[in-house]
This record gives structure tokens, sequence and C-alpha cells, in this order.
């Protein structure tokens, strides 16, 4: 039950993600471009997932536990360390280069987008590399 329900949510999400533009990397890249051809529309979107997650995260901190789970799973670390600097920074600069981040990607996937899966396939890579790295420092 728990997989299905984690489908459908995963389905909505990136249902959610095309419909609002997301999935597009030349609409992400205007949207970056703060000195060209900016354009503002996905303001809208950012401001619609920060209300929702704050009211969301409001009433599920009510609850004792979640539906479909024994208990929440939270990260207890609270420290800033050198990982949690980089790999933002690193998200950052690749979501700059070419429009697109994960959700989107994987979402882009669906109506079979070269650049996606070239991106996705470059993003599996990085993943790969950074536990590699990550392993010798």
């Amino acid at each position: 039950m728990q997989t299905l329900i984690s489908l459908i949510a995963g389905l909505i999400f990136g249902y959610g993600l095309v419909l609002s533009g997301m999935s597009n990397p030349a609409k992400v890249m205007n949207f970056l471009d703060i000195t060209g051809s900016f354009d503002p529309s996905l303001i809208f979107v950012m401001l619609g997932a920060v209300v929702t997650t704050y009211i969301g995260y409001r009433l599920v901190w009510r609850m004792e536990r979640p539906f479909i789970s024994g208990e929440f799973q939270r990260s207890l670390k609270s420290e800033i360390d050198g990982r949690l600097i980089v790999g933002p920074i690193l998200f950052g600069v690749g979501w700059g280069l070419i429009g697109l981040c994960p959700g989107p990607a994987l979402a882009s996937l669906t109506f079979g987008g070269l650049s996606a899966l070239i991106f996705f396939i470059a993003l599996i890579i990085g993943m790969l590399v950074s536990k590699l790295i990550v392993r010798f420092i």
C-alpha cells in the first residue's frame, strides 16, 4: 500500500512539474536569466510550493505518525559542513547550466526528451562519482 501511495504522489508531483513548466529547460533558463529574457512566471510556481509546504508541515507535525508509515523519518544532523555547502552550489550550477533539476528531468523522461535522458544519465554518473569521492575524503 505504501508503494502505491508513493507512486500516486510521485505521479501527481511529476504532473505538476510538467503542467507548471518546470520540466521545460527553456522556461527555467528564462526564469534564471534576470538580466536578459527574464520570465517571472515560475515565481508563482515556487510561491505556491512554499505556501503548500508551509501549510502541509503545520498539519503534519500535529499528527502522531504519518498515514503510511510507522514513524516520521527526520534528519537529526544539524551541523553545517563542507558537503552541505558544496552540494547545493554544484546543484545550482548544474541547474543554471541546463535548466533541469532531478525532479523535472525525471518528469521530462515521460515525453521522450533526449536532453532529459542525457541529463538523467549524467546525474546518475555524478551521484556514483560523488559517492566514490566521499569515501576517500
